[in-house]
């Protein structure tokens, strides 16, 4: 860790650069590479065929005489990054290609020993994680053009067709969207470290912003994302994925369990906001007004941002669910009966995200006197 300056008005306490988190792209891995050295194309090859090979059933035929690769031709941070998107992805394909009705539970040696050794080397546990579904899995067809779904692409990917690009390129945007408030949740530990209270309530305002933006990212699901695709043909090859909510610079709970699944810079970074002054003791003993209305104006954002997704998770799991349980004779394949008895086929999921929300709320301070 760097030093402390000893004179903190022109040396902030916080800044991104310190953990490699982009400044326009956030926790989005910035121009992610698309093809891995030739020594690698046996993985490119299975990858960039998955969504066919596993729909016809031969993925594990093909993985089963793939050569054992030795990883020490990878060069540099975003060549490890896609080898681990690759061999993630093949993973969970030979896992699951044949749906619920016989996952493997032992990967064969030519997939296994890259995985673990690509993934000790990034500091991540060798299962699907919200870094290679999400972060290190766009790329940008016209490069000059916008962050726009039409102008975005996945480099690998599911059975899922549309319903599957959508999902990861939404969730892209959301990342996206959650930016700016990366840089004011850094602006408000340094405004409060500098006792700088215009600054603190720039940077709630910015927060505030950014929450709402977030939320409005998220609402492309309904345009891109079918229900019934995502429960019965997706949701089974997420069933590693861990996905933090973007907006979660207010849940110092939540941060702490999803960290072990995040990049080591993305999670010192979240660490250290564990660890730096509190934001609300700050703002309850300040007898600011003006902090205290934009500090709950974000908790009231976040809130609702909170309620949105709730209302995601029943729409795309457990209406879907039902729908799904009703219609056995849909053109769809049934979904994993393991997921749906151990809870991910969504109840639990929205306990968890009520008692968040509620916690949340919980957070809001109220004028002394």
């Amino acid at each position: 860790m760097e030093p402390q300056s000893q004179n903190l008005k022109t040396a902030p306490f916080l800044t991104l650069g310190r953990f490699h988190i982009s400044e326009d792209y956030g926790f989005l891995l910035p121009n992610p590479l698309r093809e891995l050295p030739g020594h690698y194309s046996p993985w490119m090859e299975i990858a960039n065929r998955l969504p066919q090979l596993i729909e016809s059933r031969q993925l594990r035929a093909q993985v089963n005489e793939m050569p054992l690769l030795n990883c020490q031709f990878l060069t540099g941070y975003r060549e490890w990054r896609l080898a681990r998107l690759v061999l993630s992805f093949i993973t969970m394909g030979y896992v699951w290609q044949d749906g619920e009705t016989q996952p493997k539970e032992i990967l064969p040696r030519n997939l296994a020993l890259p995985f673990v050794e690509v993934s000790r080397n990034l500091g991540l546990p060798p299962i699907l994680v919200h870094s290679d579904l999400v972060l290190a899995n766009w790329a940008t067809r016209n490069p000059g053009g916008p962050l726009e779904i039409r102008n975005l692409d996945t480099i690998i990917s599911f059975p899922g067709g549309e319903s599957l690009r959508g999902f990861i390129l939404v969730t892209v945007l959301v990342e996206k969207a959650a930016v700016p408030g990366i840089k004011a949740l850094v602006q408000a530990v340094n405004a409060i470290l500098q006792s700088s209270p215009d600054s603190l309530l720039q940077a709630l305002q910015r927060l505030r912003v950014s929450i709402q933006d977030i939320t409005g990212a998220l609402g492309q699901m309904h345009d891109y994302v079918d229900p019934d695709i995502f429960y019965a043909v997706i949701r089974i090859f997420l069933s590693g994925e861990l996905q933090p909510c973007p907006a979660i610079f207010l849940s110092a709970d939540f941060l702490h369990r999803m960290r072990d699944y995040m990049p080591p810079s993305h999670r010192a970074f979240l660490e250290e906001i564990c660890v730096a002054p509190s934001l609300r003791t700050h703002i309850m003993s300040s007898g600011n007004s003006q902090l205290l209305t934009a500090y709950n104006q974000c908790v009231e954002s976040l809130a609702a941002l909170r309620t949105y997704h709730l209302a995601l998770v029943t729409k795309y799991l457990i209406t879907a669910a039902s729908r799904a349980k009703a219609q056995r004779t849909s053109h769809l394949p049934r979904p994993p009966q393991a997921l749906e008895e151990r809870g991910t086929g969504g109840t639990a999921v929205v306990s968890f995200l009520k008692s968040v929300r509620d916690k949340t709320l919980e957070t809001l301070l109220h004028p002394s006197g």
